[in-house]
């Protein structure tokens, strides 16, 4: 479904990090081993079965914990929403491993992402920080913002949590969107300045 997917990684050790693998598992697999990399976490930046359909491979490959925000762990673990979001056909996560909250950190080899809080997508939804770098999921695009109408969404709480948390963090911070509609090249100013929909 066009998801981004991100491999990050510590140069000095090799320590991996998938970011929301959804789909072309082979593909992710054979770009780590091709670097010889160890993945460490699959991260979720939310629970959407497109960004999530991965996990289970990845995982059974590698033996890496999958990360999620708490929220969003509670909120796809409805049963209801289950089976709301099981019309898209996609293969359902695996249970997180480990829960994160707004400030946490996951550290790989000597590089650490910080987690920022996003909701308004989701009710967990998360962005990783690592300077100059922002990995935003569905919460920010460039030129656009996450839909809300899905279960769980909110428009008010998706604006809130750009303005504060996303936009407060320095200009030249490089926004990697959990889709590429506009593209993939920007920074956090040039959505300050130009994005139409906050």
């Amino acid at each position: 479904m066009g998801v981004c997917c991100y491999i990050v990684s510590c140069e000095k050790t090799s320590k991996a990090a998938v970011i929301d693998p959804g789909g072309d598992e082979d593909r992710i697999l054979d770009a780590c081993k091709k670097d010889n990399l160890q993945v460490e976490y699959i991260i979720a930046t939310h629970g959407h079965p497109d960004h999530v359909c991965g996990n289970g491979s990845i995982q059974e490959a590698t033996d890496a914990k999958i990360v999620m925000h708490k929220e969003d762990a509670d909120f796809f673990g409805q049963a209801d929403i289950q089976k709301y979001f099981s019309m898209l056909g996609l293969a359902e996560s695996p249970a997180p491993d480990i829960l994160v909250q707004d400030g946490d950190t996951i550290t790989i080899g000597e590089e650490t992402l910080q987690v920022i809080h996003a909701p308004g997508h989701t009710p967990g939804g998360i962005c990783l920080y690592n300077a100059p770098d922002c990995f935003t999921g569905d919460t920010l695009f460039v030129g656009g913002v996450g839909r809300t109408d899905f279960p769980g969404g909110s428009m008010e709480e998706l604006t809130r949590s750009i303005q504060e948390k996303l936009m407060t963090l320095p200009p030249e911070t490089k926004v990697w969107p959990g889709h590429g509609y506009g593209g993939l090249q920007s920074t956090i100013g040039e959505e300050a300045r130009s994005n139409p929909c906050f």
